[in-house]
């Protein structure tokens, strides 16, 4: 069977075992190569703990991609790397327990010390790490932005300036979002209903139009697998 896109072909091997565990072995070598360029070294199967981790990403990131989401090897990548870190911090926890657990008397101030410069080098590999998975959102929304016809300076301009029109905003958005029919027609047909949203709201168009950047990024945000930019939208729909 022929696809137009590696994304087409995810979506189609889902729910089937075999075809999946082809797939899996065919990308192996990005596997690894998502895996380096976190460790910064070459690692190797059956020998690296990091790569039965990745491999379980990889099977992860399958089983719950969303064609609508953008590029499926994006996706995957980022779903490899947030498991590489959750895996380094749970590794991190262990090791300060075994320190605590087996020090000896004389031995207490080299290992504070250890424990100091592991705590540092995780802190800044983290830093660092979510520096790189935040780009990499950025980059997958500017994309989604594009299919509406807005950039990132058009979501600027509409945002709202008066704490009253941001929590307009907001109960516009949440609407959206738990409203079916509206969310469909913006994810599969990307324009923004205005009239039916100010029917169903019983508000004024123009509420809406003013904002309507503004109210599309929002809800592509927190519909979207955007775990970083969530945390900014969030916070500008506090009451």
């Amino acid at each position: 069977m022929e696809f137009n896109s590696i994304n087409e072909r995810v979506k189609s091997i889902k729910n089937e075992k075999e075809r999946l565990n082809e797939f899996i072995e065919e990308y192996k070598p990005f596997i690894a190569s998502c895996v380096e360029s976190v460790t910064g070294r070459k690692v190797e199967y059956g020998c690296d703990d990091e790569l039965s981790i990745a491999l379980m990403a990889f099977n992860e990131a399958i089983v719950k991609y969303d064609i609508d989401k953008g590029n499926f090897l994006s996706f995957a990548r980022g779903v490899i790397k947030n498991r590489l870190i959750d895996y380094y911090r749970k590794e991190r926890r262990e090791k300060s327990k075994i320190l605590y657990l087996s020090k000896d008397e004389g031995e207490e101030d080299e290992e504070v010390f250890d424990k100091m410069s592991s705590d540092r080098s995780l802190e800044i590999y983290e830093e660092k790490e979510i520096s790189y998975l935040r780009r990499l959102e950025i980059e997958a929304f500017k994309k989604e932005l594009e299919d509406f016809g807005i950039n990132l300076f058009d979501v600027a301009k509409s945002s709202p300036r008066i704490k009253a029109t941001k929590k307009e905003c907001s109960r516009i958005i949440h609407y959206i979002l738990e409203n079916k029919e509206l969310l469909e027609i913006i994810l599969k047909k990307k324009y923004l209903p205005v009239e039916k949203i100010a029917s169903g709201m019983k508000i004024h168009r123009k509420k809406i139009e003013r904002c309507r950047n503004y109210i599309i990024a929002g809800v592509l945000i927190l519909k979207g697998d955007y775990n970083y930019l969530r945390e900014y939208i969030d916070w500008r729909f506090e009451d």
